[in-house]
C-alpha cells in the first residue's frame, strides 16, 4: 500500500467514527473491491445523508445512533427529498446526485441482501433506495463530446503545450527572478508529468502514486493500481519516456532526495529543515493550472489532459476496447464518448453535401 493510500485510509477511519456501525461494516466489506479514495468518497456521501436525516428531524440524536429500523422505515418521498436537497440546495449536478445515489444504493443493498444477523436474517427487510431511479442525464454523447472538445489539446497543440512548459514559459516570466528560478528547478519534472499524462492517459491519482520501480524502461509501461485495487501495466509513449529519463537524470541532484525515497515525482523541501517529499495531487493540479493559464488555454486541467490523450489515441488507432483498457474504464460506454470527438470523416461528409456534384 502506498503512503498516499495509507493517508487516505487514516482519514477514512477518522470519518467512520462519526458514522453508524453498519456503515463501517459495509466499508470493510468493500475494501477488497474499491480503492481507498472511493471508500472515502462513499463515507463523505453517507455523512451528508445522515446529517440531512438529523437536520430534517427524521431522526433526533447523533449520527452514530441512527438505527437500522429508521432506514427500513424511510419513505420514497423522504428519499426523493434528500436527492432534491442535493440538487437544489447543495447545487450538485445531476451526474453528482447520481453518484451519491449510487453510493446509497450500494449501502442499502448490502444491508438487505448481503449482511445478516446471527439468526441469518437480513439487516433490512425493506430497501427504499431500490425504488429510487437515477436522474436521466440529458446530454447526449455528442453533446458531452462537444463540451470536452473545446477544452482539450487538439492536433499540434499537444507538442506546443509540452514545448511551452519545457522552454517558452521560462522566457515569458524571465523578468521575475523568483518565478524564473522556481521554473528552472522544476521544468524537467513538470515536462515529464505532462508528457506522461499526454502519452498514457493516466489518472491524477495514478501519477501521484507512481514509484521509481513502477516504471519498466524496456517495455515503456507504468505499473498502476486502478479503481477496484486492480494492478495494471499501462503503456506510455517514447516521447514521455524521453522526458521522464531527462527528469530522472536531475532528480537526485536538484531535489537533494534521499535514495530511500522511492516516489517518482518529488517536491522540493520547504524551509531549511524540510525534506523532499512526494508531489501531492493538489500540487500537480496547480502546476497544470499555472501552465494552462499562461499558455492561453485556462480550461485545461489534469483530467482534460487525459481526455486529450484519449481523443488522440482514438483518432490514430480507432480501437475502443484497447482504449478502454488503457484508460482503465469499467464501462465501455464511458470510453465511447471519445468516438464522438473530432469526427472528421463525418464533418467531411457533411461539408461535401453542399458542393456541386462534380466537386464532391
Amino acid at each position: 500500500m502506498t503512503n498516499q493510500s495509507q493517508q487516505i485510509y487514516k482519514k477514512l477511519q477518522i470519518l467512520l467514527k462519526d458514522l453508524p456501525w453498519y456503515v463501517e461494516e459495509y466499508i470493510n466489506h468493500k475494501k477488497r473491491k474499491l480503492s481507498a479514495a472511493s471508500l472515502l468518497n462513499y463515507a463523505h456521501d453517507y455523512k451528508i445523508f445522515f446529517n440531512w436525516l438529523i437536520d430534517e428531524e427524521v431522526f433526533n440524536g447523533k449520527i452514530t445512533e441512527v438505527p437500522l429500523e429508521l432506514l427500513e422505515s424511510l419513505t420514497v418521498q423522504q428519499a426523493e427529498g434528500f436527492l432534491s436537497y442535493l440538487q437544489y440546495q447543495l447545487n450538485n449536478k445531476e451526474i453528482t446526485v447520481n453518484r451519491k445515489l449510487s453510493a446509497l444504493k450500494s449501502l442499502f443493498n448490502y444491508l438487505q441482501n448481503i449482511a445478516e444477523t446471527r439468526d441469518l436474517k437480513p439487516y433490512l427487510q425493506r430497501n427504499v433506495m431500490a425504488k429510487i431511479e437515477f436522474n436521466e442525464i440529458k446530454d447526449s454523447m455528442e453533446t458531452i463530446a462537444n463540451k470536452i472538445e473545446g477544452k482539450i489539446l487538439i492536433g499540434d497543440e499537444y507538442e506546443k503545450f509540452r514545448q511551452f512548459i519545457a522552454y517558452d514559459y521560462g522566457l515569458q516570466i524571465k523578468e521575475n527572478k523568483k518565478l524564473y528560478n522556481f521554473h528552472l528547478l522544476n521544468r524537467e519534472r513538470d515536462t515529464a508529468i505532462v508528457s506522461l499524462i499526454l502519452g498514457s492517459g493516466l489518472r491524477l491519482s495514478e501519477v501521484v502514486n507512481l514509484n521509481l520501480d513502477d516504471i519498466d524502461y524496456s517495455k515503456y509501461t507504468a505499473r498502476v493500481i486502478r479503481k477496484g485495487n486492480k494492478e495494471q501495466f499501462v503503456y506510455f509513449s517514447k516521447l514521455a519516456m524521453d522526458d521522464l529519463q531527462e527528469y530522472l537524470s536531475i532528480r537526485e541532484s536538484k531535489y537533494q532526495v534521499d535514495k530511500s525515497n522511492k516516489a517518482l515525482f518529488i517536491a522540493a523541501a520547504m524551509g531549511p529543515k524540510g525534506k523532499p517529499r512526494r508531489l501531492t495531487a493538489r500540487s500537480i493540479e496547480k502546476l497544470i493550472e499555472k501552465y494552462a493559464a499562461a499558455f492561453g488555454k485556462p480550461s485545461l486541467s489534469v483530467h482534460k489532459l487525459r481526455h486529450s490523450f484519449a481523443t488522440r489515441y482514438h483518432n490514430e488507432i480507432n480501437d475502443v476496447p484497447k482504449l478502454r483498457r488503457q484508460l482503465g474504464h469499467s464501462s465501455i460506454q464511458t470510453t465511447m464518448i471519445y468516438t464522438h470527438i473530432r469526427n472528421d470523416d463525418l464533418r467531411h461528409a457533411v461539408d461535401k453535401m453542399d458542393l456541386p456534384k462534380d466537386e464532391a
